[in-house]
């Protein structure tokens, strides 16, 4: 029965302490690292460290630049809003991003990100531009300033 009990516990604290994101309060909140307010739910971004901290930003371009920044932090998430469903965080490392001079972003990178590759590309076939993924846009932005 104890052995019974020590392993749920050890369950729960296990769920317990997992980083888990916050929701973005649009309109209150500042960007963590330009201080803008956060309004735009299409652009938005999220970092939560391995500890649960979590950080917030009112564009994509942001976040890259505050992670590369904060290299002794350990992020657990990295969470971007998805174009086509806007105010939906969507894990960044797994979206494909756009950047188009016919869809622009809070910072002026013209980055948008899309959890759904397929609608990345309708957008792209609609407004042009480039596609990326993460690895690529986080090379391209951080080496950009």
């Amino acid at each position: 029965m104890k052995t019974s009990i020590a392993i749920v516990l050890a369950i729960l604290l296990a769920t317990a302490c997992k980083p888990k994101p916050k929701p973005i309060q649009y309109g209150l909140e500042s960007c963590d690292y330009c201080r803008m307010t956060i309004v735009d739910t299409q652009h938005a971004a999220e970092a939560v460290t391995d500890k649960g901290k979590a950080y917030v930003f009112d564009a994509i371009e942001c976040m890259i630049q505050f992670k590369a920044g904060h290299a002794d932090k350990d992020f657990a998430l990295l969470l971007i809003n998805d174009y086509a469903e806007a105010g939906t965080l969507k894990d960044a490392t797994q979206a494909t991003y756009l950047i188009s001079s016919q869809v622009p972003s809070p910072m002026g990178a013209f980055l948008s990100g899309f959890s759904n590759p397929q609608d990345a590309e309708k957008m792209r076939a609609a407004k042009g531009g480039d596609l990326y993924s993460w690895a690529e846009i986080e090379k391209k932005i951080s080496t950009t300033k």
